[in-house]
């Protein structure tokens, strides 16, 4: 009896090592949202760390996380880091800024795991609102990583956030007398 348990055990994690082996080791999370505000208004709350974490949904998951600020204020090179229980451990650098267009930053992901990933901020016109797409791309390298993706997706932990970061971002905007 022992021996058919150690054996459908295996059977299973042979199974699992298999299926991750042949799992495509992209992601991609993507949200977009159609905000009443000019691209101008809005790209500040992206451009500068210190403004992003007004309305950041990992910031008020964790608020007890320390969070440090290196390079500019704002713009290529503006660093915010972070270290939480919640959280984790990472950084965000900015490494590319076009005012009211794209802003992408590169991600580095210390605990619970390591990694890199690509974030992309862009913003189009449409009429007097902007449609603000928020996106999170790169891939899973290795065995070990496309193993957890099987039972960590990126989708369903990150795409939530995305959506309730960008309605908090849409009502402090919106909200906000006219400058």
């Amino acid at each position: 009896m022992i021996k058919k348990i150690l054996l459908g055990l295996v059977a299973i994690i042979v199974l699992i090592l298999t299926v991750a082996a042949f799992k495509s080791p992209d992601y991609r999370v993507e949200r977009s949202r159609i905000i009443a505000a000019k691209p101008e208004v809005l790209f500040d709350y992206f451009n500068n760390h210190k403004k992003f974490n007004e309305w950041n949904p990992w910031a008020k998951m964790d608020p007890a996380a320390k969070n440090t600020y290196s390079g500019p204020e704002a713009g290529v090179g503006a660093v915010a880091s972070w270290d939480g229980e919640i959280v984790g451990a990472g950084s965000a650098t900015i490494i590319e800024s076009n005012p009211g267009e794209l802003i992408r930053e590169r991600m580095d992901w210390k605990k619970p795991m390591e990694g890199t990933s690509a974030v992309d901020f862009t913003f189009k016109t449409e009429g007097d609102r902007t449609i603000v797409t928020w996106v999170m791309y790169g891939k899973n390298e290795g065995l070990l990583a496309k193993t957890m993706s099987l039972f960590m997706d990126c989708e369903s932990m990150c795409g939530p956030e995305f959506e309730k970061g960008l309605a908090d971002l849409e009502n402090l905007v919106t909200s906000a007398p006219a400058k």
